[in-house]
């Protein structure tokens, strides 16, 4: 009668060890999942992070291109105002 409850005891705790082994290999999974989802986001994100500082870099070229036009366009109208006055005088 002694190893009756003994070898339950062993079975019982064998059963609890697969079951908590279950249970680890279960939470592991979900944790990998998770890690691997998160590392996804986090490349996503520095992804888009580097395409707006390119974003960014194209637009400041753009105003630059912009900025040299302005300038010409004013010194234009300047050298045109004053051969305005010229033409008035004569």
């Amino acid at each position: 009668a002694g190893r009756g409850p003994g070898k339950m005891a062993a079975g019982g705790t064998a059963e609890g060890q697969a079951r908590f082994g279950h249970s680890v290999k279960g939470l592991l999974t979900e944790k990998v999942t998770s890690c691997g989802t998160d590392v996804i986001a986090l490349t996503k994100q520095v992804l888009k992070g580097s395409r707006s500082a390119e974003l960014l870099g194209q637009a400041a070229r753009n105003m630059v291109m912009q900025e040299d036009a302005i300038l010409h366009s004013e010194d234009s109208l300047r050298k045109m105002a004053i051969i305005t006055t010229h033409l008035q005088y004569q």
